[in-house]
């Protein structure tokens, strides 16, 4: 029997600093705006005494609670404590960054007034049931009726445990999600698409994508319909909050120079003047300067200060330098020369500053760069027709639509000396399936271990280790005689299994590396969707507690209002209208003063409200 639930498509861009959320609808892509009416959301978390916040709403009380106020997950996520980038972000977030268990980073909040303790992958989890709930919420769907595909982004640059751990991120959130692919290449199909005459003949295009955290630069070739990656590389950790950070350390310094006062131990002086760098750099990506004013940045004392566009720049020079080489070695590693790239495409809301935009424009020779689709939406528009496609929704366009993509980095098998013996050459085209032969070091082995790592260093002690796994049972034999097929898998969401078979033997047995370090276990991934069921169902009991609140206040307001008009008052009689007065005044008393009261306490003081103003309604 057919299913009777009805499918819907989405994408979505899981940033840094800001998500999108498109779907598939009416023959076209739609972005969805949230239900404060903007089309990108916050990707941030907050936990207070009473509620859990997401998106606008937690970032808007980032100031006052700074320590429960979570930003930059994605910066966490497949990442180990002890990556020098981590140790470098924790001396600069507000929040409580802690080592768990197998160099894991975990998150430490106070929340309903006890500790609680995060993995990266469950608060990106909550930002993607963001996404998914905005998404709902504009197809008015029954969700029990309804099943939404997704197609989720992940910098071109995520290294094979990134990918892991969004995956696992979306599962927990519920989600269907059929595919991960990179950004920079969803954002050349949203080229594609939204400028579809422009692509009709062959053209080599150029996406050079700066967020808010990460930076990735791919050359693609386009040709009708069908979009070839010939290569990509990029940083996972440079983009707009790396231009902040060096505002504040620039700021703390001023600060200690001047005012002999050290603020960078107070997290609420930091994320106030971290709020205030954020907004200086977006006006100066439109002005040649501007003023950072923080009202009581510390001891009461007022924070002001005048920074201009080339202040700025110079500040973030090495970052910006550091872009314009990774987009040098991207044409290497494409082997093209720059004059044979026809277009220069710019996503990701940081290539809106100025200087950037010249350097590119400089290394070109001049050639104007394309600013002709959304930079914060092209992702989430690219995700979403990937999914259309996936989801059999499209139409013809992109039903035909070949996408091919490439592995970012090199992989392979440690062997004797710690070398590294590359099995798959970074910028090969996946889905691929590539097969080495190996061999013992030693005499009479029986039982060899692989160690399977990630990266471009000539050594395994330089790269990333993903996962090891032992093969037993080997007849003995001299070295060097035993023969073992190793099968490296990588299917098209970038993501990698490895198996090995020993030749001698004739056993079909196949040994698949789970990266147990990356990866979160099964027993581990419901463990955590129960969690988020219970939060969810606290953040709904919230949002009833809140209406019945809020709809108590809007009818004593509505009543107090009432008691304004003059044939109103003069209708009552005295007593009757001086208990209404006063019964008004009680009620938003009690509401200034309850700011998350029981619904059951809410409506009885509704229905004593609505008793004693009776008689209004009569007149």
């Amino acid at each position: 029997m057919a299913s009777s639930k009805k499918v819907h498509a989405i994408g979505i861009d899981l940033g840094t600093t800001y998500s999108c959320v498109g779907v598939w609808q009416n023959g076209h892509v739609e972005i969805i705006v949230n239900d404060q009416g903007k089309r990108i959301t916050p990707s941030c978390v907050a936990f207070t005494s009473d509620q859990r916040l997401i998106g606008e709403a937690a970032k808007n009380q980032a100031n006052r609670n700074p320590t429960n106020t979570i930003f930059d997950i994605k910066r966490l996520m497949g990442r180990r404590f002890s990556d020098q980038t981590v140790q470098s972000d924790r001396k600069l977030w507000p929040f409580n960054v802690i080592q768990d268990t197998g160099d894991k980073p975990k998150i430490v909040v106070q929340y309903k007034g006890e500790e609680k303790q995060f993995i990266p992958e469950e608060l990106s989890a909550i930002i993607l049931e963001k996404m998914k709930k905005i998404a709902e919420n504009f197809l008015e769907c029954n969700v029990q009726n309804v099943v939404i595909n997704a197609v989720i982004t992940v910098p071109a640059y995520f290294n094979d445990s990134q990918r892991r751990a969004t995956m696992d991120a979306g599962k927990i959130a519920g989600l269907n999600v059929m595919r991960i692919i990179d950004e920079p290449t969803a954002a050349a199909v949203a080229y594609g698409f939204e400028k579809l005459t422009y692509v009709r003949e062959e053209k080599n295009v150029l996406l050079f994508d700066l967020g808010g955290g990460t930076f990735d630069v791919s050359v693609l070739n386009i040709n009708k319909g069908v979009f070839k990656v010939k290569a990509t590389t990029g940083d996972t950790h440079l983009g707009g909050e790396d231009f902040d950070n060096r505002l504040l350390i620039h700021f703390v310094e001023q600060i200690k120079r001047k005012h002999k006062k050290d603020i960078s131990d107070n997290p609420t002086s930091i994320r106030k003047l971290r709020s205030a760098c954020e907004r200086a750099k977006e006006n100066l990506s439109y002005y040649t300067s501007t003023t950072v004013d923080v009202p009581g940045l510390y001891d009461s004392t007022d924070f002001i200060l005048n920074i201009t566009q080339a202040r700025f720049e110079d500040l973030n020079m090495d970052l910006f330098e550091r872009c314009m080489g990774l987009v040098t070695k991207c044409l290497e590693d494409a082997r093209m020369e720059k004059t044979s790239i026809d277009i220069v495409v710019l996503v990701g809301g940081s290539t809106r500053i100025p200087k950037v935009q010249q350097m590119l424009e400089d290394l070109f020779d001049g050639k104007e760069l394309c600013k002709g689709i959304n930079p914060d939406e092209a992702v989430a528009y690219g995700a979403t027709v990937q999914a259309a496609k996936l989801s059999g929704q499209g139409n013809q366009e992109i039903l035909d639509m070949v996408l091919s993509d490439v592995t970012p980095l090199s992989l392979g098998i440690k062997v004797v000396g710690g070398v590294m013996s590359v099995v798959v050459p970074r910028n090969t085209v996946i889905p691929t399936i590539e097969l080495e032969e190996f061999t013992t070091d030693k005499d009479n082995q029986t039982v060899v271990d692989f160690e399977v790592f990630e990266g471009e260093r000539a050594q395994t002690k330089d790269n990333y280790l993903l996962g090891k796994f032992t093969l037993s049972g080997i007849t003995p034999a001299p070295r060097q005689v035993p023969k073992f097929d190793v099968c490296f898998e990588i299917d098209a969401n970038g993501i990698l299994n490895v198996s090995a078979q020993d030749r001698s033997s004739g056993q079909k047995k196949k040994i698949t590396v789970t990266n147990e370090e990356a990866s979160l276990s099964n027993d581990l991934i419901k463990k955590i969707i129960q969690d988020a069921e219970m939060y969810r169902a606290q953040d709904e009991e919230c949002r009833r507690k809140y209406e019945a609140r809020n709809t108590l206040e809007r009818y004593a307001y509505c009543m107090k209002n009432a008691m304004k008009n003059k044939s109103i008052t003069e209708a009552l009689p005295f007593a009757t209208k001086i208990g209404i007065e006063d019964e008004i005044k009680e009620t938003l008393s009690w509401v200034e003063d309850n700011a998350l009261p029981e619904v059951a306490e809410s409506i009885s003081r509704m229905d004593d409200l609505k008793s004693i103003c009776a008689p209004i309604d009569s007149i």
